[in-house]
């Protein structure tokens, strides 16, 4: 899931849901630019351990360094989201995606069929967030995955947001699901849909490899589900669904609008 809008989504209550943080647990001190991070990580390390963290992911946490073209990015965040739905349709190659999402739609025909009956999902809206976050698999990122959530973390705009990330992050290294070089996105979204890391550890499915795309569309299925998808509704029905994965309206209603073109195909 990639960031965007997210880090808006009411970050206290995101932790608490995730049950992985509290903004009062990240002691830890934050900073505004890179001087302070190797200091802070020694810090963080202590909550991380205290945590449930083991050695992989501490070794992978001292090796992190500070990502700041995670920063630069984040700092722009606003932008990508202003503007007209069609504005940010044609930005993001929304008649695009309906046609490849159409294509796709009916090469994978069997995987999207299977989807739906686990989990009540269909496949427009799937192939819009996958199509929209990534290109359909073909842009997952090239930011050092550990490096850029703990930058995140150590932040002082949200470190409330991205502290239960940063751990999850770490948890995920231990798993083996995520390593000290993986890559994904600006902000620590990782694999073909951009799920978090805190929301891989609660939604993911299968063995969470989130880089497969049959793991990354069940899971954001599975997200879809838990937050409120009815099976058989159309898309527009579902926004609040789609407002769990990004809470920008003109992402939520570009999707309802993509979605709903593949689906009617």
């Amino acid at each position: 899931m990639a960031f965007l809008a997210k880090g808006r989504i009411f970050a206290a209550t995101v932790v608490a849901v995730l049950g992985l943080a509290t903004g009062a647990q990240a002691g830890a001190s934050c900073g505004k630019t890179g001087a302070g991070f190797d200091a802070w990580k020694p810090e963080f390390a202590a909550e991380a351990k205290a945590e449930g963290v083991g050695a992989r992911g501490l070794s992978a946490l001292a090796g992190a360094t500070y990502a700041t073209r995670t920063i630069s990015v984040d700092r722009g965040i606003h932008k990508a989201f202003s503007g007209s739905v069609d504005a940010f349709m044609k930005r993001r190659g929304g008649s695009a995606i309906i046609s490849k999402g159409r294509v796709l739609k009916k090469s994978n025909a069997a995987l999207f069929d299977q989807i739906e009956r686990n989990y009540g999902v269909s496949p427009g809206v799937l192939l819009a967030i996958w199509g929209m976050e990534t290109g359909f698999g073909s842009s997952m990122g090239n930011q050092n995955t550990v490096s850029a959530i703990l930058t995140l973390a150590y932040d002082c705009r949200r470190p409330e947001f991205f502290h239960p990330h940063a751990i999850a992050a770490l948890k995920l290294v231990d798993r083996g699901a995520l390593s000290a070089s993986s890559v994904g996105a600006a902000h620590g979204e990782i694999g073909h849909t951009q799920f978090l890391p805190g929301n891989v550890l609660k939604y993911g499915v299968g063995g969470g490899n989130l880089r497969d795309k049959a793991t990354a569309l069940a899971s954001t299925a599975n997200f879809l589900k838990a937050h409120g998808w009815r099976a058989g509704a159309s898309a527009q029905s579902n926004i609040g669904a789609i407002a769990g994965w990004n809470d920008a309206s003109v992402y939520q209603q570009a999707i309802v609008r993509i979605a709903t073109e593949i689906d009617a195909d």
